[in-house]
Parts: structure tokens; sequence; C-alpha cells
């Protein structure tokens, strides 16, 4: 089963990733994208609690990038709250 907004999570960090001048945090969101894309094709999909310390770590990305490569990371933070709003738990 495919989960469509972890898998544009992915896309997006990918292309933030790309975008980011800094090779360490551009690491970061290539680690985080390679994570959800492994959860968008999971037998099960993650819980509320991993779902949270993921948009953490991209919370704390985030304030240290600018420009397109924080934009993606806001279009990711965005799929995946809308993924979570789907998911039982809170």
């Amino acid at each position: 089963m495919t989960r469509d907004q972890l898998r544009t999570a992915s896309d997006e960090l990918r292309a933030a990733a790309e975008r980011a001048t800094d090779a360490e945090l551009a690491e970061r969101l290539v680690e985080q994208a390679e994570q959800f894309d492994r959860l968008a094709t999971a037998d099960r999909g993650p819980d509320q609690g991993r779902l949270a310390r993921h948009l953490r770590a991209l919370s704390e990305v985030r304030e240290s990038l600018d420009g397109d490569a924080a934009s993606h990371v806001d279009d990711a933070e965005e799929a995946i709250t809308a993924y979570r709003e789907t998911v039982g738990g809170v």
C-alpha cells in the first residue's frame, strides 16, 4: 500500500536537499527522505509518535534553511501533517 502523502514528503525532502547549501543539512534531509520513502510502502504506516519525531527533526533543520530549500521542507511538513490526521492515537 502506498501512502501518497508520505511519498510526497519524501519527494519534497529530496528537493530540499538538492537546494540546501550546507552539506550536513542536505545529508539530514536525504536521510529523512529515505525514511519517508520506506514508510510510504511499508506494511504498516508510522504511528503518531514516529511522525511527531520526524516533524520535530524537520523543524530543527528548517530553522537553518532559507529560500527554496525551506519551502520544500514546509511542503513536506504539510504532507506529513495531512497524513498524520488520518492516523489514530491522538
